[in-house]
């Protein structure tokens, strides 16, 4: 009896000297028990792997990599005929990107849960995520831009999605010195419509700004509807050593577009087309297949165009973060050269329209009187602000790269209630809904640059961090370190709810209108056209349709049809042909994909299945017969073991 009590004592203290950082009532707060789901979704940005990946809150556990810009050999994104096109642009397939920013579909400032949408940076795109199916269904190349930062947030009703450029370039594109960028480089502000119906994008206009750097952006809400609000950097026109040149200036710039009267603009027939070439590419979950479509010009608008469209809002120093609050009243500009935080009001922003409150102008737009904008500052609130999100109760929370901390403070007082360390280097933040009307203001999930000790080493590199906090009391309590895909920037969350209910099963196969669609075994078959093959082929719990095939040479093109004939949730099946030199194919209930194989050695060759769909997985493969290249070994297959003569 002693013994058990010295035990359960021991237990419920905390008095084990490797209790760490979390002690058990904490660990029991990110537990989600064997068959229980998680509370929120988090998309998380891969930085430079290109994807987008899905992990549950509170657990941490990682559901998906969502591919988006990379090829991935795992699903055969950017490897399959279908979806090779995703990754075209105009400077040709591009199989790699640097994803930063994800944004989810907005109705009335509330989160709705029907898309996902994220920035390529390097290769400037925009891309679309089905939340139904958890895939990339469209991404649109933003020409006139370079580094496609300030990208890829909403507005309140998922009218536009915009991409601003991080980088100016000379405008139209030329050769030219680089060093008489001074009012030769632009900075283009993109805004992609997206259709209400069916999330169609569309580049919808192009403001063309001065040639600053445009960092970040964030969307106007309830009383700033209308507006986006864009950090600027680099307002000295500089183009090298930006480190110090592009640091001098005292304050830089919150650039105010008040895209309303431009979309009003544009509608009466404003704006100028100009030729720009740009792809389009759309995934069909009818075809299961990706087109690509070369776009030629695009309408640009010239702010001096649109008088009382576009305002400059002074903001200290070299702001990064550009963040609103939920009622839309707030803009905090975070100066990452700064050790206070600047926040302006929308209410004084309009007064001072009103008033013509401006200090002079910047390439003809007007900048606002710093004092008349201004509503407050965050005293010594840390060190390298870079984002703020909102709790919906009134707090907001920053990020400090350099003192690594998350500080908390409050809307309105400005006064600092709380602040926690990151374990290193913390970049964004997010609380889900958090810029929206209605964040759900449980966790901060802050994402961090630099992690050193927090895991066991992996040799030069470690794993990028994210930390997990609790926010529902005055304090923030750290709950959770887990490691990320790539480097993770920033994140948007929401309730698994809200989206776990729309999550498509299975792809009917009835309604597919695949090309090369195979809906029954006995529609397998194999047909010859020169020195092309065509294999429409099925798979199905434990066997390929056809499972061996004769006839086919060295040097021809084979093309594998696969059509996966489940009609059961959370059935893929896979398929690896032996030398081909794209990836396997993962494919879902109800889907065709193909891949291209080029036999190049006479033999028999083996493909199998590579996802263990079965207890008879194992059995699960064929053989392709290869012969000389002009041998007159006849086209023939095998369905469920009878021979078979092609027609």
């Amino acid at each position: 009896m002693t013994v058990v009590s010295l035990v359960l004592s021991s237990c419920g203290n905390g008095s084990s000297s490797k209790k760490g950082a979390l002690s058990s009532s904490v660990a029991e707060k990110v537990y989600v028990a064997p068959g229980e789901h998680d509370e929120f979704y988090a998309f998380v940005s891969g930085g430079f792997s290109g994807q987008l990946a899905v992990y549950g809150l509170p657990s941490g556990r990682l559901f998906k990599v969502i591919p988006v810009f990379s090829v991935d050999a795992e699903k055969a994104y950017g490897f399959n005929e279908e979806t090779k096109p995703m990754l075209n642009t105009s400077h040709g397939f591009i199989p790699w990107d640097d994803s930063h920013h994800p944004d989810i579909s907005q109705t009335n400032g509330e989160l709705d849960g029907r898309y996902v949408f994220i920035n390529g940076n390097n290769t400037p795109r925009i891309a679309k995520i089905d939340l139904t199916t958890f895939e990339t269904t469209e991404i649109i190349e933003i020409p006139n831009s370079a580094g496609n930062h300030s990208s890829s947030f909403v507005t309140e009703n998922t009218e536009y999605v915009v991409a601003g450029t991080r980088f100016s370039i000379p405008f139209p594109q030329r050769d030219m010195p680089i060093d008489e960028y001074k009012g030769n480089f632009k900075g283009a502000l993109t805004f992609i419509s997206v259709d209400p119906k069916d999330g169609a994008m569309d580049i919808k206009f192009q403001i063309m700004m001065p040639g600053f750097n445009y960092d970040l952006s964030h969307p106007g809400r309830g009383k700033s509807h209308g507006w986006f609000f864009f950090t600027t950097y680099n307002t000295e026109e500089a183009n090298s050593l930006l480190e110090v040149n592009a640091s001098q200036n005292d304050k830089d710039f919150i650039a105010a577009i008040n895209w309303k009267k431009i979309e009003e603009y544009v509608n009466n027939g404003g704006g100028k087309k100009v030729p720009s070439r740009y792809a389009h590419n759309v995934y069909s979950d009818e075809t299961h297949s990706a087109t690509s479509t070369i776009k030629k010009e695009v309408l640009i608008v010239n702010p001096s165009d649109v008088p009382g469209a576009v305002y400059f809002l002074p903001t200290p120093k070299s702001p990064h973060g550009c963040d609103v609050d939920p009622t839309g009243e707030y803009i905090v500009g975070n100066g990452k050269l700064s050790a206070d935080l600047t926040i302006h009001s929308f209410s004084k922003m309009i007064k001072a329209i009103e008033d013509k409150k401006f200090t002079g102008e910047a390439y003809g737009i007007p900048i606002l009187d710093f004092d008349a904008v201004h509503a407050g500052t965050v005293k010594q609130s840390g060190l390298g602000p870079l984002h703020t999100e909102f709790d919906g109760k009134g707090n907001a929370y920053t990020t400090f790269f350099i003192s690594s901390e998350v500080v908390k403070w409050k809307i309105g007082t400005w006064e600092v209630i709380d602040r926690k360390p990151t374990y290193y280097s913390v970049g964004h933040l997010m609380i889900p809904g958090g810029n929206s009307r209605k964040p759900y203001g449980k966790y901060v999930l802050a994402m961090n640059k630099i992690t050193k000790d927090r895991y066991l080493p992996t040799g030069p590199e470690v794993t990028q961090s994210a930390q997990l906090y609790d926010i529902t009391g005055d304090k923030m309590e750290l709950l959770l370190d887990f490691p990320t895909i790539g480097e993770p920037h920033y994140a948007a969350g929401i309730p698994a709810d809200i989206v776990a209910k729309n999550s498509k099963k299975i792809y009917k196969l009835e309604e597919s209108k695949h090309e090369f669609v195979t809906k029954s075994e006995a529609d397998s078959k194999v047909v010859r056209d020169g020195n092309e093959v065509h294999i429409y082929m099925t798979m199905i719990r434990s066997h390929f349709a056809p499972d061996n095939i004769e006839g086919i040479q060295v040097g021809d093109k084979v093309y594998f049809h696969v059509t996966n004939l489940e009609q059961d949730y959370d059935v893929p099946h896979g398929i690896s042909m032996i030398g081909a030199q794209t990836s396997e194919l993962l494919i879902m209930p109800g889907q065709t994909e193909t891949f291209v194989w080029y036999p190049k050695q006479v033999g028999v060759w083996p493909f199998y299945c590579t996802d263990f769909c079965s207890a008879l997985h194992q059995e699960m493969q064929g053989y392709v017969r290869v012969s000389p290249k002009g041998s007159k070994v006849p086209i023939k297959f095998t369905l469920d073991g009878d021979a078979v003569d092609a027609e």
